[in-house]
């Protein structure tokens, strides 16, 4: 494949990306952009010449912006970035941010002055922001005011960062970045970027190693807009989304801000995406669009039952953690409307294989979107027989490609995506997740999925949440072991435990029952709601 004239005068991102020989198979028919494209214009000022400049854009921090808004805030802020801090097309800004506006305006602004950015959590101390500054070279950093104190600590330990600006995350323009572009003109010409050109760098979420750096074009942005989100969300200009996942993961910048913003819709954007504040924000503008993970639907389940309005609700799309059967169950009864679960990894930028409104099934991740295409391997890298776990292999439009091409090869194999998760897929071609590949736990010669034993664990009415790991042992190898956190009011025991026990053993196959039972406060979990079991494992 013949990479299209960079628009970067900064040539890192091209000279960084993976020999093209290691590359993913593409399958680009069905989704054509012209040659010179950038994502930011298509989801701003190309909006506003539709004729969405009055519609609203972003809710957060108080206040609506309509689409008109949103496009002179980013220019105005494109130019502070050039003219001011001296961005090249090509260069590498960071940004640090909880989900707010003005992070989506910054993300926005960096994009049309043709840097490549990487979105940073809130969350991550000194040392962790420098592994990300020194992997991409990071230069310029913009950072909400209020979580300064890490960055500059980072700053102090990064030679290649040359300048680190405040923006007001709260958008009260208090900050230098904002008194800045107050000045400003609200027209910008947007670099003439290429759609192979890099727009972002997605740094994969795993916390037991070593960051690696997804490489994503701008034609990549508006791909996981115009298949899955048209596809399967049907998005219109009438939809309001609302979320849990940060932006900074390619998860949340999908789904609270490329999908509404491609069709005219807006986003509400929390700080703070708690169960409650998410059910208050839903309620209070109408909310119609959903991402998050399911102990936060469980928590809406309840107040559904106490009384809250989440009607609007029109499409609820399950994130983070496999959907159990008894959530999807529950969803459906108390809305009837159905949860779409689905699969998305950082390194395919999106979801790409999912459950439809018209299509869908409890305990299973549906069938591929649009433009994707997917499969079960055995370890010998054949297809395997249908009804057989195996390894996911994936490939469509997006794909991955590792900055520095750092275990590209272990990703891609023989022009397919290996996403490291266990999948069976049926005689009717459905896919259904059984666990990622280093959590199937194997016991006395058993393959048993620890997915499904939660799931069977969480259809008892005493179980709020668990988490099931392998735990060491001399006789079996391996033994199914379950972290509980029980509803409240109800006591451990041993008589819990086995009532606990028989009822997996009726549930699944008998030898798939935890043999070990721990009951805990709370699980680790991650930003996005993802039960981070290797602390499990480490804790045991």
């Amino acid at each position: 494949m013949t990479l299209r004239p960079s628009g970067h005068t900064d040539t890192f991102a091209r000279d960084n990306l993976p020999p093209e020989e290691n590359w993913p198979d593409l399958l680009l028919d069905g989704f054509d952009y012209p040659d010179r494209l950038n994502a930011a214009v298509e989801l701003t000022d190309a909006m506003v010449d539709k004729g969405f400049g009055d519609h609203t854009a972003l809710i957060g921090n108080g206040r609506r912006r309509t689409y008109k808004e949103l496009t002179d805030w980013t220019n105005r802020l494109a130019h502070v970035l050039v003219e001011d801090l001296g961005v090249q097309p090509g260069n590498r800004v960071l940004i640090r941010s909880a989900n707010n506006p003005a992070m989506v305006a910054c993300w926005l602004a960096a994009t049309k002055a043709g840097a490549v950015v990487v979105n940073t959590m809130p969350m991550l101390r000194a040392g962790e922001l420098v592994k990300y500054v020194d992997k991409a070279e990071v230069q310029f950093a913009l950072c909400d005011t209020r979580l300064m104190e890490e960055m500059t600590a980072c700053a102090g330990k990064c030679p290649s960062l040359k300048s680190v600006m405040g923006f007001d995350g709260t958008s009260n323009h208090e900050a230098e970045l904002d008194r800045l572009a107050l000045e400003k003109p609200v027209h910008f010409d947007a670099v003439d970027t290429a759609q192979d050109d890099v727009a972002l760098l997605g740094f994969t979420s795993g916390s037991t190693g070593a960051p690696k750096a997804t490489m994503h074009f701008h034609r990549d942005l508006l791909i996981i807009a115009d298949g899955y989100a048209k596809e399967v969300l049907g998005v219109t200009p009438e939809d309001v989304f609302v979320g849990s996942p940060p932006l900074a993961f390619t998860f949340g910048l999908g789904g609270l801000a490329i999908f509404p913003l491609r069709f005219g819709a807006a986003a509400t954007l929390l700080e703070t995406a708690s169960p409650p504040n998410m059910i208050e924000i839903i309620q209070k503008y109408r909310a119609t669009v959903s991402f998050t993970a399911p102990t936060a639907y469980r928590v809406m389940l309840q107040a559904m039952e106490e009384g809250a309005d989440l009607s609007s609700l029109r499409a609820a799309v399950s994130a983070g953690e496999t959907l159990p059967k008894p959530v999807y169950d529950a969803w459906i009864a108390q809305t009837g409307k159905p949860m779409l679960d689905g699969i998305g990894a950082t390194e395919m930028l999106h979801i790409f294989i999912s459950n439809h409104f018209d299509d869908h099934r409890p305990a299973c991740t549906g069938k591929p979107t649009a433009g994707y295409q997917a499969r079960v391997l055995q370890e010998d890298g054949r297809e395997a027989p249908r009804g057989t776990m195996g390894r996911l292999a994936v490939r469509g439009p997006t794909g991955c490609r590792y900055l520095r091409g750092e275990r590209q090869t272990e990703y891609v194999q023989d022009g397919w995506n290996i996403t490291g998760d266990s999948f069976v897929q049926d005689e009717e071609g459905y896919f259904h997740f059984t666990a990622r590949s280093d959590d199937v736990i194997v016991s006395a010669g058993y393959n048993i999925a620890g997915p499904e034993v939660e799931a069977a664990l969480l259809a008892h009415p005493d179980v709020s949440e668990c988490g099931v790991i392998g735990a060491p042992d001399e006789t079996r190898g391996m033994i199914v072991e379950a972290h509980v956190v029980l509803m409240p009011g109800v006591t451990p025991s041993q008589e819990l435990t086995t009532r606990l026990q028989e009822h997996v053993k009726a549930t699944i196959a008998p030898y798939k029952y935890p043999r070990a039972l721990r009951y805990v406060d709370s699980l680790p979990k991650t930003s996005t709601g993802k039960i981070q079991r290797f602390l499990l494992r480490a804790k045991d």
